[in-house]
């Protein structure tokens, strides 16, 4: 049986990748694929029996593929983000799997690949194209409430320097350099803000393009970054990130 995992985070196909073949011995996994573009090329000439996709990628949500190429294979998404795995479980005989993915939800969908996928190919390719449709029509978040002492105030996503997370707290810096605790995580924002103007460089911070005052190589070929407001730890992209960081800039 092939398999093809479709995700932008490496430990994370890594993981999924040890947990198939602990379900299965005989799962071949074909390839690991982190993006839309390079999903579309390996998809137009390869055809395996299962598709693991990831809907936020790292060049974009995993929708447009299917305005590249035909997909007659069986999907299982995979989303650290309930909305759009919700969406995307409404679309006739397609599972998901909410992150961080552990064994027993995945030997279920597994399961329901064995004894429906198998038999036919029942996808509903219709309402799954009627689902990108609303898809292309989101629009990104504008501003964000903050609260600042005893007022409530809002802040224009184009004032912001970036975003980080310190423990289970996630701030908002301005450009000015006011900080904000705000009730969300950095797995939403990557959903809700423009890619065009934000990344996520690592784990911890998701920076604005216009917070990037100077950059520099680091060991084991990443990147160090300087930005304005300083933040108070250093800001490296982590390696993982490095390749589509650079194809972001290049934008």
């Amino acid at each position: 049986m092939t398999v093809v995992i479709i995700e932008d985070e490496s430990f994370a196909a890594e993981k999924l990748e040890r947990l198939l073949k602990e379900l299965d011995p005989e799962i071949n996994v074909l390839s690991k694929i982190e993006s839309v573009k390079n999903a579309v090329t390996w998809l137009k000439s390869n055809n395996p029996d299962l598709i693991f996709l990831d809907i936020h990628l790292a060049d974009g949500l995993c929708f447009r593929i299917f305005d590249e190429v035909e997909i007659k294979t069986p999907i299982i998404f995979t989303t650290a983000y309930d909305q759009y795995a919700i969406q995307a479980f409404k679309v006739n005989s397609v599972d998901y799997l909410l992150k961080p993915i552990n064994k027993f939800d995945l030997a279920q969908s597994y399961e329901k690949f064995r004894t429906y996928h198998q038999k036919e190919n029942t996808l509903d390719y219709q309402a799954l194209k009627a689902m990108i449709g609303d898809m292309k029509e989101k629009k990104y978040q504008q501003r964000f409430l903050v609260v600042q002492g005893d007022s409530i105030k809002t802040v224009i996503v184009s004032d912001i320097a970036y975003f980080f997370a310190d423990g289970k707290y996630t701030f908002l810096v301005e450009k000015a350099g006011e900080r904000f605790l705000i009730d969300t995580t950095l797995e939403h924002l990557t959903l809700v803000l423009d890619p065009a103007s934000f990344f996520r460089i690592n784990r911890q911070i998701i920076i604005n393009i216009d917070s990037i005052k100077k950059m520099n190589t680091w060991f084991s070929r990443r990147i160090k970054l300087e930005l304005i407001p300083t933040f108070e730890k250093e800001t490296i992209v982590s390696t993982e990130r490095v390749k589509d960081f650079k194809e972001w800039l290049n934008q």
